[in-house]
């Protein structure tokens, strides 16, 4: 399978930089089991704000959508999903603006900061 059909097939994405920023944190967390769950929750200055933490896998629930990378999991409740499926999680080191960075396909506004979206 190529890395692009795998990628299609993928309903949250990760850029390289932000697979590699990850594995670190998760490294620094001392869990290499340690899964990386995303969602969303009301609030935020565009209506929504996106959330991501690190979880145990025993910790993923039967409703939760897996999404296996070749290096961990990201794990996604169903409602949020709605909201993120086709999402790019991207990273940058720069000093203004750097960290995670979110491109949202559902999304129809984004706050400055990146970090909430309305739809």
């Amino acid at each position: 399978m190529t890395e692009t059909t795998q990628a299609q097939k993928q309903g949250i994405q990760l850029s390289e930089a932000a697979t590699k920023h990850l594995l670190m944190l998760r490294e620094q967390q001392g869990g290499k089991n340690l899964c990386l769950r995303v969602g969303v929750r009301q609030g935020g200055c565009s209506g929504m704000s996106y959330m991501m933490d690190f979880t145990e896998p025993s910790q993923i629930r039967e409703d939760d959508e897996v999404f296996d990378y070749q290096d961990f999991k990201i794990v996604c409740d169903r409602k949020s999903l709605l909201y993120l499926y086709g999402l790019m999680l991207d990273y940058s080191n720069a000093m203004i603006g750097g960290g995670f960075q979110f491109t949202n396909p559902n999304a129809n506004q984004t706050c400055g900061c990146g970090k909430s979206f309305g739809v």
